[in-house]
């Protein structure tokens, strides 16, 4: 099926062209209909150009597997995060086309100015500088034209690797046809404006206010939801360049330079603290091009089209699994990493945590400020996943976001340390879930849980001593994994017997056949050999279909 669509659709041979210039034998076999063995990606380097060559959509496609470190190795992650596209800028003929058909009014009545040549030409959309007729100078992020057709073949043949993938071993352990329809929902989420639009106002929402950092050295751009709309999205426009490209000036701290960017360094991992424990909404990709050095001393967060979500419980779970890293607790490591992401089948929990213990003992010579903390989570990460411990995407979402950060904090400050920084905010946090934000009312309701249960105690040890001395009591076990267990017994116990059976036919007909004296009774041994020969086949191949024959 595969071979046939790849020849009649220009885009899929373009595709396989590609594919096979740069030698990725799995995907040759795939791409000429052989059979679906184990997947083996090619060196990150290959992956990368053929990513590269393949155009903007794949580009997007290898950023966002850049952000799943619980589905590639360290290298992969390294490689695909430097993944940009290089596409030239859509002439302005074009660009006016799609606003005009986005607005709702003509465009002299919605902008007085609008600079014809791009700031920014990305692989989904590109950016030009614009005046409101009021004077608001706002940045118009617009979406190349012909865009959704292109992603509509590439997400079709997308599902259809994942298909043939989800027939190997690997395919079904890690469900890549949900890894597909994750992707090609997130694709289809780039091409959302109105989505990107509410994650950056939630952002700037959350991050107006804060106990953790000054709120006023950060900035998130306002969002005119009057001049948005699925393609076409109108935001304040915020005068600065990437940051670790910023002219500091120690605006603020006395001309000390230094001092500003440790500050800068500081408010950064403060606001993704917030963000991810506080929250449970953080910007997932804070790469440098994301964060801007503003003319006025701020930082301003950008392109938050990719934002990650977490519940309550998978929050604390996360910043205990954190402080347990920053102890460097293996066996704690271990219990939290299996409440986070129980097992999809049994594990060795023994081996996970001696593997855990082995890791983390490389970093018991080293001092706080030697430890490379992100590298130390995507180590806890791949130790996980070898273990086939299947870990939500959310994390991998994290611990890309705090690898982004690290990096990006070192070159501002070199001796940043993220475990020094983190654990007297861990520490309030804790005490914060311990007594909560009012500490008399938590105390009045375990009051009044005590009460409840003092009152209805009594009652409930007299049922039980109730039922247990007129033997009515019954206890429900329920023991994993034994169901599978008995079936399998008594599938052996049943061919074990079939066997005996067959056995037995077998002598009895030939103790008959060389007793038998007359032609009448040498039939006999006839039908007792041909029922012993066809339950024998039977019983051979119900082994063989079961896979279990060797």
């Amino acid at each position: 099926m595969f071979s046939r669509l790849v020849q009649t659709s220009s885009r899929q041979r373009e595709i396989a062209e590609v594919v096979l210039r740069n030698g990725w034998d799995y995907m040759r076999q795939l791409l000429t209909g052989g059979k679906a063995d184990e997947p083996r990606l090619p060196t990150p380097a290959v992956l990368r150009n053929i990513l590269v060559e393949l155009g903007p959509v794949y580009v997007k496609l290898g950023q966002l597997l850049s952000t799943r470190p619980d589905l590639l190795r360290p290298e992969y992650i390294e490689t695909l995060g430097t993944l940009q596209a290089e596409v030239p800028p859509v002439p302005w003929e074009d660009v006016e086309v799609v606003i005009r058909q986005q607005l709702h009014q003509p465009l002299a009545e919605a902008f007085s100015e609008i600079n014809p040549i791009p700031v920014a030409a990305g692989s989904i959309a590109q950016t030009h500088k614009a005046v409101l007729r009021d004077g608001r100078r706002v940045a118009l992020k617009v979406q190349r034209p012909g865009l959704e057709q292109v992603i509509d073949q590439d997400i079709s043949l997308i599902r259809l690797i994942a298909n043939l993938v989800s027939q190997t071993e690997f395919g079904q352990y890690y469900d890549v046809v949900s890894l597909a329809e994750e992707f090609a929902q997130a694709l289809r989420n780039e091409l959302n404006f109105m989505q990107e639009a509410e994650y950056t106002d939630q952002l700037r929402r959350n991050l107006s206010t804060s106990r953790w950092f000054d709120a006023q050295k950060l900035v998130v751009p306002e969002i005119y939801w009057d001049l948005t709309t699925e393609k076409l999205l109108v935001m304040e426009w915020l005068d600065g360049v990437p940051l670790l490209l910023g002219n500091f000036q120690g605006i603020g701290y006395g001309g000390d330079v230094a001092a500003e960017k440790r500050e800068i360094s500081t408010v950064l991992l403060r606001a993704f603290f917030q963000q991810i424990c506080l929250d449970g909404f953080f910007h997932a990709d804070p790469h440098p091009g994301n964060l801007f050095y503003l003319t006025d001393g701020r930082v301003a967060l950008l392109d938050c089209g990719m934002a990650g979500r977490l519940d309550p419980r998978s929050q604390q779970i996360i910043l205990e699994l954190v402080l347990a890293i920053v102890n460097l607790d293996a066996q704690r490591c271990t219990q939290l990493t299996l409440q986070l992401a129980p097992p999809a089948q049994p594990i060795n929990r023994i081996q996970l945590e001696r593997e855990f213990d082995r890791l983390l003992r490389q970093y018991y010579s080293m001092t706080i400020a030697q430890v490379n903390f992100s590298k130390l989570v995507y180590e806890v990460l791949q130790v996980a996943r070898n273990n086939k411990v299947r870990i939500p995407g959310n994390l991998g979402l994290c611990a890309k976001a705090i690898a982004n950060l690290e990096g990006i904090a070192r070159a501002l400050d070199p001796e940043f340390n993220i475990p020094n920084k983190i654990r007297p905010m861990m520490t309030e946090v804790f005490q914060r879930q311990l007594v909560g934000e009012a500490p008399v009312a938590a105390l009045l309701r375990t009051a009044l849980d005590v009460k409840n249960l003092s009152l209805q105690s009594p009652r409930q040890i007299e049922m039980l001593l109730d039922r247990v001395t007129s033997e009515t009591l019954q206890w429900n076990f329920t023991i994993r994994e034994l169901d599978p267990l008995r079936r399998t017994v008594d599938s052996s116990a049943n061919r074990l017997s079939f066997s005996i059976v067959i056995g037995s036919l077998i002598m009895g007909a030939a103790i008959i056949s060389s007793t038998a004296q007359n032609s009448q009774v040498f039939w006999v041994s006839d039908v007792l050999f041909a029922a012993a020969s066809l339950v024998g086949l039977w019983l051979l191949v119900s082994i063989w279909r079961s896979g279990r024959l060797r």
